[in-house]
Formats: C-alpha cells, sequence, structure tokens
C-alpha cells in the first residue's frame, strides 16, 4: 500500500525548494519565480472576483445586491463546514467520505430528540457531536487499527450512517427549539451568525495548520508516513485525531442546518459530499497551492457558490449545479496534478547535482 493515500492528487509542499530546481529569469533578482507564485496564490480570489463582476453587469438589480450578498455568505455556511471537516483527514492522507453522512445524522439526532422526544437542546445538541465524535472513532478504528483502506470504509460508513438515519426519522420535521433557531439565525450586520461560526473554524484550522507543530505534522504525514515515523512522529495518533476531528466538525454543521431549518431532514447530508471536496481540492490550489488549507477551502466554497448563484439568476436551471461542482472538483485535481509533475521537474536538476555519471 502506499504510504501516502488520499493526498496522492496533491503533493505537499515542502518549506524549503532547491534554489538552483528554479530557472533564472532575465533579470536575475528572482523576481519572476516570486510573481508567479503569487499569481498562483490568490488565482482563486482572482476569479472569484471576475466571476462577481461578469454577474454583477449581467443581472446587476438581482445578483449585485446586499440582501444576495447576506443570503449567500449564511446559506453557504454549512457547506464550508462540512469542506473544513474533510481536511484533516486529506492532509494526514486519507479520505473521509462519510462526512455529508454524519452531518445528516447529527441534524435528524436533533429533530428527533428535541422535537419527537422533548428533550433539552442542549441534551440533543450534545448528543449529536457524541455521535459525530463516535463516528470518527469507529472510522479510525477501520481505518488505522485494522488497516482498511480509508476510501473504503468511510464509504461503507457513509451508507451506514444514511440507513441509520431514515431509520430514526424517515420524514422531515419542524419545530426545533427556538433557542438553537436564534443562535443560528440572528444577525449582525445582516449576515446571519451561522457564517461567523463557519469563518471562525476557518480561523481556528488555519492557525493550527500553519502555526502550530500539529500542523506542520499532519503535512508531514500525509506526505510520508515512513519517513513521519522515522522522524519520530505519532503517526497513527495523528490519523485518528484527523478523522475525528473532521466528523466532529461535520456534526457542527448537523446542528447548525437544524438551527437554519428549524427542523431535520433526513435526505440532505448526503448531497454536501460532492461540494465539500470539490471545495477543498478546489481550494487547495489556492493561497498554499498544493496543500489543503482552510482559507483556499474558504475561498473556493464561495467561489462555487457565487458561479452557481449567477448562473441560476441568468436563467440555468438547477441541473447546473451538479454539473459546475463536477467540473470544479475535475479540474482542481488536474491542475493539482500537474502543479506536482512541474514541481517534481523542477527538483530534478537540484537532486542529480553531485551524482556520477
Amino acid at each position: 500500500m502506499s504510504e501516502s493515500r488520499g493526498a496522492a492528487a496533491l503533493e505537499p509542499q515542502t518549506d524549503r525548494a532547491a534554489p538552483s530546481a528554479r530557472p533564472e529569469t532575465s533579470s536575475g533578482d528572482g523576481r519572476g519565480p516570486r510573481r508567479r507564485a503569487l499569481a498562483q496564490r490568490y488565482a482563486l480570489l482572482g476569479a472569484l472576483l471576475l466571476t462577481i463582476l461578469v454577474f454583477s453587469l449581467l443581472e446587476p438589480t438581482r445578483f449585485f445586491t446586499i440582501d444576495n450578498l447576506q443570503t449567500t455568505l449564511a446559506i453557504q455556511a454549512i457547506p464550508l463546514l462540512v469542506a473544513l471537516g474533510i481536511l484533516p483527514a486529506l492532509s494526514a492522507g486519507e479520505y473521509d467520505l462519510s462526512v455529508g453522512s454524519v452531518m445528516g445524522l447529527s441534524l435528524v439526532l436533533v429533530g428527533f430528540l428535541n422535537v419527537q422526544h422533548h428533550w433539552p437542546i442542549a441534551a440533543a445538541v450534545a448528543v449529536a457531536l457524541l455521535a459525530g465524535v463516535l463516528v470518527g472513532a469507529v472510522n479510525a478504528f477501520l481505518v488505522v487499527s485494522l488497516g482498511i483502506e480509508s476510501i473504503v470504509a468511510t464509504l461503507g460508513m457513509s451508507t451506514l450512517l444514511v440507513g441509520a438515519t431514515l431509520g430514526i426519522s424517515s420524514l422531515p420535521v419542524s419545530g426545533v427549539s427556538q433557542t438553537l433557531v436564534s443562535i443560528a439565525t440572528n444577525e449582525i450586520a445582516g449576515v446571519q451568525l451561522v457564517f461567523f461560526y463557519g469563518l471562525a473554524v476557518t480561523v481556528v484550522l488555519w492557525y493550527v495548520f500553519q502555526h502550530t507543530p500539529l500542523g506542520r505534522y499532519l503535512y508531514f504525514v500525509g506526505a510520508g508516513r515512513t519517513v513521519a515515523r522515522l522522524s519520530g512522529i505519532r503517526v497513527d495518533a495523528i490519523r485518528v485525531g484527523a478523522l475525528v476531528l473532521g466528523s466532529s466538525i461535520s456534526a457542527l454543521a448537523g446542528i447548525l442546518q437544524a438551527g437554519l431549518l428549524g427542523g431535520a431532514d433526513p435526505t440532505i447530508g448526503p448531497t454536501f459530499l460532492l461540494p465539500a471536496f470539490a471545495a477543498a481540492f478546489l481550494g487547495a490550489t489556492a493561497v498554499v497551492p498544493g496543500r489543503f488549507n482552510a482559507w483556499g477551502t474558504f475561498l473556493a466554497v464561495y467561489f462555487l457558490a457565487t458561479g452557481i448563484v449567477g448562473l441560476q439568476i441568468v436563467g440555468l436551471s438547477g441541473w447546473i449545479e451538479q454539473l459546475f461542482y463536477g467540473a470544479a472538483l475535475i479540474v482542481a485535481v488536474a491542475v493539482s496534478r500537474l502543479a506536482g509533475m512541474q514541481r517534481r521537474r523542477r527538483r530534478a536538476p537540484a537532486s542529480s547535482v553531485g551524482v556520477p555519471s
């Protein structure tokens, strides 16, 4: 088995690049490579701004409005949280295909316990969060302890959770506690609080990934487990923690979705999986290219949402959503592959220096 599963489509960047592997610019001052790197880091932001500009010109009275902005920011907070839930596992070299189903399970548990069985909302939320932790722990046992490929184990878990969710409650319910509704939908500057929760999780993950040893260990494990073990990193503990953290974030998304809906729908959880993966892989081409990262994912979620909203406003029907997400995932993985190939070619001359012929 490969030592770097899950992140195979993306070759994590090292902190130091060999200077001799970089082509010299005509000016000899290295500004060319720096400009290219800067352009790559912020290309997705530029694409987002260009998309906003195009649809603002096409539909200024419907697209370029404060109401549309506020609605988009709030509605996309749940897809953002599910996408962020994928990042720890992907960074550690694993796929977690159960995040959408975990989100759906926690959503239904809140409705089932609070609405149908009249549990206090705090207790229902605690059970939903605990369910996310438990699913992550079972995934970790299957993947880390039993050695099952993560893509197989979490796909099976996702299917199991879909059945369990429908078994708990097969029909939508409404009437979730107003306390949770207020926590999700109260507004700051016209934007619902759920957006700020998504923003807060983005900031926390960014800090962990970029400014703590744990974040560096995650990327190191994702790049190569054997080398990470030889370096003294507790590889299995990192993988377990990544899977549990991802499921916990997804469970939080389900709880907040219950607050947004004021109820629970057992069918919507799995629909978040494709958008989440599309955003995670597209985000890995920006901000910190070649690495799954929080701000790149944030930009990707709102770029994809902006494109879909704009296309729907100009008259395209609902089929465009799946088409847009699928195309974005394919393009993002292809770009990542090409970027990885280019990095390997640039490093090859440096690695061959001093090797006798």
